[in-house]
């Protein structure tokens, strides 16, 4: 469980504020109600310039039950205003990065994090290391070998793809999602079941005739 609760979809306001304050390179990360990623009116209009400005470097859908005051999945948005190839040079290490403009990286971690205090969930070292290091190879060099869509985490978007759904930023709109139903053998599965219930049905008999055989031992004979 986390204390920073989740920002309404109905402060564009202030994260546009905050952006008009970073510097060229500057990057930010908000927390928004999911309904921000496919709201229309004036909210919808934001978003659409936004993505067109390319300042949304990455869109990262959270679990339920995550903060303390309130249950709802949010989203973090991740905003760059700088996509480019370049290098930097940061803690005495060189990053490459690619040039990102017009991707956006979407990432689901609704099925990540383990139970905490009962109802709420929190992140493990290992979900926020892949979730960084998932983050941190799509932005770089080498993408290509150290990046990969993967169903049901993460897939890298066009802005065409993105203009070809309306500008939504729903991410199950872009990350594949599978379809058990399709994979399920229904008459393997059906004959299994059938198995299964024979057994239950045949042991519930055997222990009913067992409980009414020893009533009528003792006298108390039930009759069905």
């Amino acid at each position: 469980g986390y204390d920073t609760p989740p920002t309404s979809n109905a402060n564009y306001g202030w994260i546009l504020n905050m952006l008009s304050k970073l510097s060229d390179n500057g990057i930010a990360g908000f927390i928004l109600a999911n309904g921000a990623l496919s709201a229309d009116g004036i909210e919808g209009a934001i978003r659409r310039k936004m993505i067109e400005n390319d300042i949304v470097e990455s869109i990262v859908i959270l679990p339920r039950n995550l903060f303390y005051s309130t249950d709802i999945s949010v989203t973090l948005w991740i905003l760059n205003k700088n996509k480019k190839g370049r290098v930097v040079s940061r803690n005495g290490e060189e990053i490459h990065y690619r040039d990102r403009e017009g991707e956006i990286l979407f990432i689901d971690m609704r099925q990540m994090g383990e139970p905490f205090e009962k109802k709420y969930v929190r992140f493990t070292d290992e979900d926020i290391q892949k979730v960084a290091r998932t983050y941190h190879n799509w932005q770089r060099e080498g993408a290509s070998e150290s990046y990969t869509n993967e169903p049901e985490f993460c897939y890298s978007a066009s802005f065409d793809e993105v203009k070809a759904k309306g500008f939504s930023l729903v991410p199950s709109k872009y990350i594949e999602f599978v379809n058990r139903d399709e994979t399920i053998d229904y008459d393997t599965r059906m004959k299994e079941l059938h198995g299964e219930l024979t057994d239950i049905l045949r042991k519930e008999a055997e222990s009913r005739a067992a409980v009414l055989e020893v009533f009528k031992s003792l006298g108390y004979e039930i009759k069905i």
